[in-house]
């Protein structure tokens, strides 16, 4: 009897075991099922914005799955209610439109976040939003956009679409559209190709950001901005969307950094780079320095870095690398 009771037993624990696996394998499945539907839906959009034709083809490469598995997926969106399909082309239904872009929403809310409450370095702001935006849902996306003031745009310059899908878009040209002479103000910097994001970062070129073209030929686009000659080749400039600025009045004269002020000076704050974000950038103005503050140059370190520096009555002490980016007069 005792053996018997036994055998019962562990039947009973295996049985347990293999539906718990199941339930797991079968959870997973749905997962990965809904990231590749909600990836399909952003890649279709992009191709709508970019005006691309979006194929079977296309698609398989994007998501690096099979034909098979494609065409099982397509099937799939098109019984959803979400894409269409005439003559080998994929289109995106009002429906698939409107996931598409809370998707889109959600992802550049996540990449506003890291920008501004962590120390998660920008490169990596692009791939941990795309693996996080599957996880969030849309109350908890509306809590982090609450919590950010509600921002309109991510911090590469993307528009936010709001709650209920509307995107507005900014009429742009690409860096390498402008002519000599004239000035602009950096509106948007794609993310991908990542080595030219990220190249395009090392130079400390950010949304917002105003810049004057030098000069331009076949190959290189020579601007000024901030104070900086830099030579960008074409390619990486057809990355940067930029829109001219032709009201001289609103011509940024940041030519002098704070760094330049000798023990002793004292100058009035005109403004931050952008290339000061997120919590560096809120630091510096939690500790009073806006336009329009005065402030001193008290005692240099040994090397000269850290400076002490009076603002509003206190001293407090900066690095180069963030009195570089305080523009003064």
């Amino acid at each position: 009897m005792s053996t018997i009771i036994i055998i019962l037993s562990l039947l009973i624990v295996f049985i347990f075991f293999l539906y718990k696996n199941k339930a797991f394998y079968l959870m997973k499945k749905n997962v990965k099922e809904k990231e590749k539907i909600e990836d399909s839906l952003k890649y279709l959009y992009d191709c709508e914005y970019n005006q691309r034709p979006c194929t079977i083809k296309s698609l398989s490469k994007k998501l690096s799955i099979s034909f098979i598995e494609t065409t099982q997926l397509i099937n799939k969106l098109v019984e959803l209610g979400l894409v269409t399909e005439k003559s080998d082309e994929l289109f995106l239904t009002a429906e698939g439109r409107q996931n598409a872009l809370q998707i889109i929403r959600i992802h550049r809310l996540l990449e506003k976040y890291f920008a501004e409450n962590t120390s998660i370095v920008e490169s990596r702001w692009h791939k941990l939003a795309e693996i996080k935006e599957h996880q969030l849902n849309v109350e908890e996306a509306n809590q982090i956009a609450s919590n950010l003031g509600n921002p309109l745009i991510d911090p590469h310059g993307d528009p936010i679409p709001s709650v209920d899908g509307t995107i507005l878009l900014e009429n742009t040209i690409k860096l390498t559209e402008l002519n000599e002479g004239l000035t602009a103000e950096i509106i948007h910097i794609e993310d991908e190709p990542e080595e030219i994001f990220s190249l395009i970062n090392s130079l400390k070129l950010y949304p917002g950001m105003q810049l004057k073209v030098k000069s331009i030929d076949k190959e290189n686009v020579l601007i000024e901005i901030e104070g900086r000659i830099i030579s960008l080749k074409k390619d990486v400039a057809d990355n940067i969307n930029v829109k001219e600025i032709k009201n001289e009045i609103l011509i940024k004269n940041f030519n002098r950094t704070l760094s330049s002020l000798k023990a002793g000076e004292s100058a009035i704050v005109v403004g931050l780079s952008k290339a000061l974000r997120g919590q560096q950038r809120r630091r510096l103005l939690d500790l009073g320095i806006v336009p329009g503050t005065k402030i001193k140059a008290v005692l240099e370190s040994i090397g000269k870095d850290p400076v002490a520096y009076e603002v509003r009555g206190t001293l407090i002490a900066l690095r180069k690398n963030q009195s570089d980016y305080i523009f003064i007069q």
